[in-house]
């Protein structure tokens, strides 16, 4: 097996004067999906903020490549991608302008390879309309383009399915098994009943989790 990208040991997290994650343990190795799953509450998005270097109210150990994440954040950052559950983007950008934007200091990527991204995603033709003027699920379309030009090996997803019709739906479970299958690593959290063959799972709930 390959080694981890991403290791978590002993996270402990608190909110709330409530112990919302306790004694959680888990790897993230490249060629794997991985689903976090928990009811509402159990620490899902607090995890993934985590991971992401986006909370840092934890206690425990996060390991990037075998070493302390804390020793060497830009590689870290510079690796992973991370969608929060709100999309992120600026209403009164195009999405071309927030694809650009969201690609910003990551690498170059020409108009062309961007203009595809998001046809698809079912944007084509909406490439320079300001984002304020579409549906809640075309902005949500704006920010998933991102995964069809992402590199990085580490994807964390944080409710990726939210806003997104069916076809939309089969479109990303098809992209993130394709990740898996050439050696990526995804993290995800979905209401959606995702059905991945060889799936792994951490389990949130009662203050503690299990992978």
């Amino acid at each position: 097996m390959s080694e981890p990208l991403l290791q978590a040991v002993d996270l402990e997290c608190e909110r709330d004067e409530r112990l919302l994650l306790q004694n959680l343990s888990f790897s993230i190795v490249p060629g794997t999906l991985t689903r976090v799953e928990g009811e509402n509450g159990s620490g899902k998005t607090t995890l993934l903020r985590i991971l992401a270097g986006l909370n840092d109210a934890w206690t425990g150990e996060l390991l990037w490549c075998g070493k302390p994440r804390a020793h060497d954040r830009e590689s870290f950052h510079r690796n992973t991608l991370y969608l929060g559950h709100r999309p992120g983007i600026k209403p009164l950008l195009t999405p071309m302008e927030n694809l650009r934007a969201l690609m910003a200091g990551r690498r170059p990527v020409n108009d062309d390879v961007l203009a595809q991204a998001l046809a698809g995603t079912g944007l084509a033709g909406y490439e320079n309309v300001p984002c304020r003027n579409l549906s809640a699920g075309q902005q949500r379309r704006v920010a998933l383009a991102r995964l069809l030009v992402a590199d990085e090996p580490l994807w964390l997803l944080d409710e990726v399915f939210t806003a997104i019709d069916a076809e939309g739906v089969k479109a990303i479970e098809a992209l993130l098994q394709q990740r898996a299958a050439e050696g990526g690593a995804v993290l995800v959290t979905t209401h959606h009943d995702l059905q991945v063959p060889g799936m792994r799972r951490i389990v949130l709930g009662g203050g503690r989790g299990n992978e």
